[in-house]
């Protein structure tokens, strides 16, 4: 089975569109992530650590997601990259794929997260999806053009969801989202709480349900705690082995594709022989645009291998 994303997220309004937004699992890669979003005041650019114990209402953007792919795949663990090392993600080292990612953020406030279109048949000449989140990150382009730039492009991919942000703590975030099995044009996320899994957006996948009310929970219970806590409660989240059974819009959307394997890719943590969940990911931007970016990721393809890394860093706009 390709690899998959699934992806969750809430917005939360102030005076220019702070945002955020929820995405369950898809095929390709695997993300469930959780965000939510005010604006703040800026602050001074600069790469750093800080052992601070900010709460969730001071929180502008929660991000929490599982990257699913086959274990042999070769990748990168997220480190910095590019022009003067700006840019966070791990990377795909998969031949002919090479520098193609899944989810990444950047010091000048550049965020994208892709899943994959669960569907039964791949066009094996189609372009790298991988490409499409590595090429926002290195770009000037704002989301909303860039997404309508590649909604024009979308026919040379097989299926594919695509979010795209400017987080910015002056002007206010903008998130936007593009799905090339879907409506043709993009859209901007108004504030509130969104699902996106191997479907287009808001398709509501058991699972993506499922995963939608743990991670509300997880954020509640983690109010006014530090942020450590919530980290700790959105990996349990992430890593929830509970298949959502039955789910007749998986098993349509997917068909044969998905039949065998249903009681495990139906739930937030993927586990079947050789695929399933490899990474998981926590974002958390506060209002001043101060960056906690936490991964969790597979050792050497052994279940019992883990490696957690965090970075910190403020945002430059």
């Amino acid at each position: 089975m390709p690899p998959e994303l699934l992806c969750a997220g809430r917005c939360v309004g102030q005076a220019r569109a702070a945002q955020a937004w929820h995405c369950p699992s898809g095929q390709g890669h695997s993300v469930w992530d959780a965000v939510r979003m005010p604006l703040g005041a800026g602050t001074p650019v600069d790469v750093q650590r800080r052992e601070d114990s900010a709460t969730e209402g001071s929180r502008r953007l929660i991000l929490a997601a599982n990257r699913d792919e086959f274990y042999s795949r070769p990748s990168k663990l997220a480190d910095f990259w590019g022009n003067n090392n700006e840019i966070l993600s791990g990377l795909d080292m998969e031949e002919g794929k090479e520098g193609g990612t899944w989810l990444g953020i950047s010091t000048r406030g550049k965020l994208a997260a892709l899943t994959n279109y669960l569907q039964p048949q791949l066009d094996r000449q189609a372009r790298g999806r991988g490409e499409l989140v590595t090429h926002f990150l290195t770009t000037d382009v704002d989301s909303l053009s860039y997404l309508k730039k590649v909604s024009m492009e979308g026919h040379l991919y097989n299926g594919f969801n695509l979010i795209a942000a400017d987080l910015s703590t002056a002007k206010g975030d903008v998130i936007c989202y593009y799905g090339n099995r879907g409506e043709p044009d993009p859209i901007i996320l108004t504030p509130g709480t969104y699902g996106l899994s191997n479907a287009l957006l808001e398709t509501p996948w058991r699972k993506l349900c499922f995963g939608k009310q743990l991670f509300l929970e997880a954020v509640e219970r983690s109010q006014a705690l530090p942020k450590d806590v919530l980290i700790a409660n959105l990996l349990d989240v992430l890593n929830n082995e509970e298949a959502q059974l039955p789910d007749p819009a998986i098993e349509d959307q997917g068909r044969e594709y998905v039949q065998p394997v249903l009681s495990k890719y139906a739930a937030v943590c993927v586990r079947c022989p050789g695929y399933g969940t490899r990474t998981n990911t926590i974002i958390l931007v506060d209002p001043d645009g101060h960056v906690t970016f936490t991964e969790r990721s597979m050792m050497d393809k052994d279940l019992s291998r883990w490696e957690t890394r965090t970075y910190e860093f403020t945002l430059q706009n």
